[in-house]
């Protein structure tokens, strides 16, 4: 294969795998919507099978011991890792929390939901590893594209780790929030590795200082207000848990001042992106690719808080749940695409002088 096709090889595989982990992404959060995390209770495989049960009646008697009693050897296992690290109060409560031990009915529909969320991130694992096998032919010209794109395949294989935990332990908390970082961390080093690829050989340019502060901290608030939304999940999911599922309508009202403040940074992100579209329009033609990711992130900023209203105000939908979350994704991607972009572009648009 000569150098030009597995260059365009390589491109070609990373952005299937930019649309895969945006598909990821919107899986697991139809997964958290549907209160589906717990389908499977081990992992990687789902009731022991690489294909799972559609009824109750093909588990064995004793299922829900069975896999109470993995969990247990697993989450030992982890507490003494949480030991030796120094997060003892966390090591203690994760021995001592008897909840995490109690199994869930088998339900088809989150069985089934679950699993369509794993097969898509084992398809994802298997492009990542096929765009780091790839990367090579920029071993000569680019060391950054290679090392970048096996790093990625290591965090997605503790990221794959860090999900048998989030199984083990009944979806705690922070680790859901880590959980989530780390597919933004995946993400980012996807698109990076796509980008640093396709310039190769062009000009850079000469981006005004405050335009790429701007964009820095525009970025920054974007992954803060992710890591809001994250927690104001967390804290919905313990209050449905408390009332049992039941009085939908104050979930939101009994979720504390951590809703407050993801709603309040809602405003603060809408406006650092309004400064920066105005510097955006001011320093770059109308047709350029920085242009463009500006436009886009602002139209899925706007539906975004169009699904916010929607959680707001009708009871926490889940279509709106999982929607709201891709469309932050898609927030940060383009976003991040576009601070690359200010240093050296995929088009011939220039900066205007």
């Amino acid at each position: 294969m000569s150098i030009n096709a597995s260059g365009s090889t390589f491109l070609k595989l990373n952005l299937i795998t930019i649309i895969l982990l945006f598909v990821l992404i919107l899986a697991g959060g139809v997964v958290r919507s549907t209160g589906s995390g717990m389908g499977c209770p081990d992992w990687p495989k789902c009731f022991g099978r690489y294909i799972p049960p559609t009824n109750a009646s093909e588990l064995p008697a004793d299922y829900k011991q069975t896999y109470a009693d993995k969990r247990l050897s697993k989450n030992k296992r982890f507490a003494k890792m949480l030991d030796a690290f120094g997060y003892d109060q966390m090591a203690t409560r994760i021995r001592n929390d008897r909840s995490i031990l109690v199994p869930e009915e088998f339900n088809s529909a989150r069985t089934w939901t679950e699993y369509v969320n794993r097969l898509i991130g084992a398809v994802s694992g298997l492009f990542l590893l096929l765009v780091a096998a790839y990367s090579f032919k920029y071993w000569k010209t680019n060391k950054s594209i290679v090392l970048l794109s096996v790093f990625n395949v290591l965090l997605v294989g503790f990221q794959g780790w860090l999900g048998s935990i989030v199984v083990s332990t009944n979806l705690v908390a922070w680790i859901v929030t880590v959980h989530m970082l780390i597919a933004l961390a995946i993400l980012a080093i996807s698109i990076a590795t796509y980008h640093m690829a396709k310039v190769t050989g062009r000009y850079n340019l000469q981006v005004k200082p405050v335009i790429a502060v701007v964009t820095l901290l525009v970025l920054a608030l974007s992954i803060l207000q992710i890591t809001f939304g994250t927690e104001v999940r967390e804290r919905i999911d313990a209050v449905a848990s408390h009332l049992e599922g039941g009085y939908r309508d104050s979930w939101i009202s009994r979720a504390g001042e951590i809703f407050a403040q993801h709603r309040d940074m809602a405003i603060v992100v809408l406006v650092f992106n309004i400064v920066l579209y105005v510097l955006i329009r001011r320093s770059f033609s109308r047709h350029s690719m920085q242009q463009q990711l500006m436009s886009f992130t602002f139209l899925m900023l706007m539906l975004q808080i169009v699904t916010g209203i929607l959680l707001s105000y009708m009871a926490l939908p889940p279509y709106a749940q999982a929607t709201h979350i891709v469309l932050a994704s898609l927030v940060f991607g383009a976003q991040f695409y576009l601070l690359l972009n200010l240093f050296t572009t995929v088009n011939v648009q220039e900066a205007r002088k």
